[in-house]
């Protein structure tokens, strides 16, 4: 059986548009469009934009490696034609494009085409949604014309109503920089997503959902902010200064909080070591290796976001007892233990250390039951 490959020409291409690209890029699917099919010359990417996904398929040709490949849309797009208009002539060989002085060499040219063709999607839909009759939304576009960054589209289907949605970026800050040594790789930003329904005689309030990379769910989340209340009668201009306020405040706590979890695990040191493990960035975990007599056994603890009005959670686990596979044998998670957010940190670690001290014990015993079990 042949293995199926990608032409290196191609491959490099791909290699650095999924590598390079300012934001994530998929691949889909791959295929062969040519005689042999073990050749994969096509491809579907799936690439982000107002803060959902278009899919669009890249027809390379196995068999003329050198030749830029095709861009096909998605059906939803048939008006979209992104070098119709550039010259008077519409030759598209003497358009300034990236296709028109394609260098199958150089592998940054497939990211830099796709790019540019994401930029000219987002006019195209910005200008359908300008065309949508409905006087609600042209008043809204009129007062967001000096934000940047936004993102828009029309939606519609069979048996669901037109409606336009809205991606807007939030906060002039660097999140990035505000948290020293993450690993962060894209840019961390926080996103609202506006959707309005078009056509309705009395205009309701529009869906609100923030929206945000899943890394940052290390620092902050956004399921535990509360939304301001949209009012009647209010727009988008009105609402956005109070929410970036509020978002702001709560992202600095957020970035507070960091050095509050990084003392509490230093106040652990002198009752239970220096960890084994830690999370040196967000501080939300730290595992400690404990012993009782010849008993020994780690302690993973797991600091929560809200700490220290949310308690962390502990579990044991043995450094001795083995089950099916060599999986070390653990406890359940641990929070039935005194806590009051009002205490200093000192009183907090002392209320875990009294708590394990206890608790080993009838850890230990589950330990050797478990083992009895297995015999």
């Amino acid at each position: 059986m042949a293995i199926d490959t990608v032409p290196p020409l191609i491959v490099a291409q791909l290699n650095y548009l999924l590598s390079h690209s300012p934001f994530p890029i998929k691949v889909e699917q791959m295929w062969s469009g040519c005689k042999n099919p073990s050749l994969l010359d096509r491809f579907t990417l799936v690439i982000p934009f107002c803060l959902d996904y278009i899919k669009w398929d890249v027809i390379y040709n196995a068999v003329y490696p050198l030749a830029a490949p095709d861009i096909i849309f998605g059906p939803e797009d048939e008006t979209f034609r992104p070098y119709n208009g550039y010259n008077e002539a519409g030759d598209s060989k003497s358009s300034k494009n990236s296709l028109a002085d394609w260098n199958s060499k150089d592998p940054s040219r497939l990211l830099r085409l796709i790019i540019e063709l994401r930029d000219a999607y987002t006019t195209y839909q910005k200008k359908r949604v300008g065309e949508v009759d409905d006087d609600r939304l042209k008043f809204e576009l009129s007062t967001m014309l000096s934000r940047e960054g936004i993102e828009m589209c029309t939606s519609s289907g069979i048996d669901k109503p037109e409606e336009v949605r809205f991606a807007v970026p939030l906060l002039e800050m660097d999140i990035n920089k505000l948290v020293a040594g993450s690993t962060w790789k894209r840019l961390q930003k926080i996103y609202l997503q506006v959707i309005f329904p078009v056509g309705k005689k009395s205009p309701s309030a529009p869906r609100l959902k923030l929206v945000s990379p899943a890394e940052l769910k290390a620092l902050f989340s956004i399921d535990d902010f509360k939304l301001p209340s949209w009012l009647e009668g209010m727009c988008m201009a009105e609402y956005l200064p109070t929410l970036e306020e509020m978002l702001q405040a709560q992202i600095i706590d957020a970035v507070s909080s960091i050095e509050v979890r990084r003392k509490f695990i230093m106040v652990l040191v002198p009752l239970l070591g220096r960890p084994v493990e830690a999370d040196p960035v967000f501080c939300r975990k730290a595992t400690f290796l404990a012993c009782s007599g010849v008993f020994t056994f780690l302690v993973h603890i797991s600091i929560p976001l809200q700490f220290p009005k949310q308690k962390p959670a502990l579990i044991l686990q043995s450094s001795q007892h083995f089950i099916s596979h060599g999986v070390p044998v653990k406890s359940s998670v641990l929070t039935d233990y005194p806590w009051s957010p009002r205490w200093e940190i000192s009183e907090m670690a002392g209320r875990i250390f009294d708590f394990l001290v206890e608790e080993c014990l009838n850890f230990k015993k589950y330990c050797n039951e478990s083992m009895v079990l297995l015999r």
